[in-house]
């Protein structure tokens, strides 16, 4: 890993806490382009009603209006998270030279670990794909995320059997526990 891959990656891992903060999954990304950060994006396709509203897309989309282009020759995207199919579909219409990510995604990578899109010879752009840099920040950060969520959502079933068991009592029924 490069100074350069280490500083933008720490980047991108500031705006996947943005979208923690907004309680988006926590994915984020940057544009660079002759080694200078030119676009931001974090998740948000919950608050946005917006299932394209990835981190990677966020970020391509700024980039594009920075530039006034929608080709982005020469840029690279660094993202905390290997780009899903979709993702890594718009950064080859985007003529982007390189992706480079932190964490592997089992479920749904296209940059190898499900499928590897970019080395689909019958496809006309080849964008280089780097992979694991920050590799352990950027699954830690998801990892936490993830973890948060199911115990907030175990807090709140929690909650809601003690408040059903107080009624219960309230109206002389029998509680359940």
């Amino acid at each position: 890993m490069t100074d350069e891959q280490h500083s933008h990656m720490l980047a991108a891992l500031a705006e996947a806490q943005r979208a923690w903060d907004l309680g988006e999954v926590p994915v984020g990304a940057v544009v660079v382009k002759d080694g200078v950060v030119i676009a931001r994006g974090f998740n948000q396709p919950i608050a946005g009603h917006d299932p394209t509203a990835h981190a990677e897309i966020v970020a391509l989309r700024a980039a594009a209006q920075a530039l006034g282009n929608y080709r982005l020759p020469g840029c690279e995207l660094y993202v905390t998270l290997e780009p899903c199919v979709m993702c890594s579909g718009a950064m080859m219409h985007a003529r982007l030279a390189k992706v480079v990510y932190g964490a592997r995604d089992p479920k749904t990578g296209a940059c190898g670990s499900v499928v590897d899109l970019f080395a689909s010879d019958q496809l006309n752009h080849h964008t280089e794909a780097v992979g694991g840099v920050l590799e352990e920040e950027c699954g830690n950060l998801l990892k936490a995320f993830f973890a948060h969520r199911r115990a907030a959502a175990k807090a709140a079933r929690d909650e809601r059997e003690k408040a059903a068991i107080v009624a219960a009592r309230l109206a002389g029924g029998p509680a359940h526990g």
